[in-house]
């Protein structure tokens, strides 16, 4: 489960822009965790705040290659089919004959859910739906089968392709990580977003790395040409620019959930559908989730909150609940483990964690050596993870 060691700094970010931002400012989160700290933001941040992900367009390009395939190997497309604007791509060509050219935005989707566990309910090109074939139309491609496991056997399971990453999917389902050898026949160690342990902390720490080493050669470099041929899908521009222009732009956004999804709780955080004007940013209802999906959305939603509590309040009792009912550590840990490991990350994080008190760091250190004087210390082990890669070098 994800600590959710941003809830202060965002809080702070959100008491600058009461104080010294226009009135309406608008505040973007890109951070995880995402439904955490969109969550804590909009119930005592005071500002307007909007969680933006790219999950959703990173599956619907998934979706879309899919959707091509499928149509060019059974000469429904031309193999040289380039879609208006789209430059086509090498993506996977190891697994095709020609280059992709369908654009995603040909291919029309709802996708609802929460973050890291949103849905593509609804798959079309041209008015043909394929929602109900994505299983067969994914696993026809090598590399999703290589890369993506876990999407795939929820797909079968559930009917329903996530739209989130192999490794970000996983992490909150109690079926794949729970067993030390399973673990590597549901990832892929050719990227860290499919499963890697700590593949999070290693990109970001070679990025940082990278950057401190990189940047004086940077400076000395050509600026990089900045104008429409070169901008990125992120949300945060194409919103300014609706909102500013009237330009419409669409796309799946984190807001708090009144009624969006019915069978959600009221005031968590859904990914759902928007579109923004001059209007502003506008959030239809979606209705109600497939059971499967709001089930296991559900689930997280209840840890999400008690975590997000346990955050802003300094509460330690609510966050070893709230990891005591995390699917992934309910699959490996015991309630003993569960109490000791978050006294142990509180302890070992304290430099990070202003939101606890120091009488709270103290008490968890405490008890731990209490249970190490009468014998009853959950044992520890030393490990690097069931699938750790090295810390990579620029050179």
């Amino acid at each position: 489960m994800h600590q959710p060691l941003h809830i202060p700094v965002l809080l702070d970010i959100c008491r600058d822009i009461r104080e010294v931002a226009k009135p309406g400012a608008l505040f973007f989160n890109y951070s995880n965790p995402m439904a955490m700290n969109s969550w804590a933001c909009n119930a005592y941040g005071g500002v307007r705040f909007l969680g933006l992900c790219h999950g959703v367009q990173g599956g619907h390009w998934q979706v879309t290659h899919a959707i091509e395939a499928h149509l060019k190997k059974t000469g429904r497309m031309p193999k040289d089919y380039l879609s208006p604007g789209c430059k086509g791509g090498d993506l996977w060509k190891e697994d095709f004959d020609f280059r992709f050219g369908l654009d995603r935005r040909e291919v029309d989707l709802i996708a609802a859910g929460i973050n890291h566990q949103t849905w593509f309910l609804k798959v079309q090109y041209k008015g043909e739906d394929f929602t109900s074939r994505l299983y067969e139309l994914m696993s026809a491609i090598p590399h999703f089968v290589k890369i993506e496991k876990v999407r795939l056997d929820v797909l079968k399971r559930f009917g329903y392709y996530s739209t989130e990453s192999n490794g970000h999917l996983s992490e909150y389902l109690p079926w794949y990580r729970k067993r030390t050898a399973e673990i590597q026949n549901w990832i892929d160690l050719s990227d860290w977003i499919l499963g890697e342990t700590g593949g999070y902390l290693r990109h970001c720490t070679e990025g940082r790395n990278w950057f401190e080493t990189e940047f004086p050669n940077w400076m000395k470099e050509d600026p990089k040409p900045i104008g429409p041929d070169h901008r990125s899908e992120e949300h945060g521009s194409y919103i300014i620019e609706a909102l500013e222009t009237g330009r419409p732009y669409r796309g799946h956004f984190n807001v708090t959930n009144r009624g969006r999804i019915a069978n959600l709780p009221e005031n968590c955080i859904v990914e759902i559908p928007g579109y923004v004007d001059r209007t502003g940013i506008n959030m239809p209802v979606v209705g109600e989730l497939p059971l499967a999906c709001a089930a296991t959305c559900s689930v997280s939603v209840r840890v999400q909150q008690m975590a997000m509590e346990a955050a802003v309040h300094g509460n330690v009792t609510l966050l070893k609940q709230a990891m005591l009912h995390d699917p992934l550590t309910a699959a490996v840990c015991n309630p003993e483990e569960i109490w000791q490991l978050a006294d142990d990350m509180l302890v070992a994080q304290k430099q990070w964690l202003p939101n606890y008190s120091a009488s709270e760091i103290a008490a968890a250190a405490a008890r731990l050596a209490a249970h190490e004087k009468a014998g009853t210390r959950v044992k520890l082990q030393q490990t690097q993870g069931a699938a750790r890669l090295p810390v990579k070098t620029k050179s």
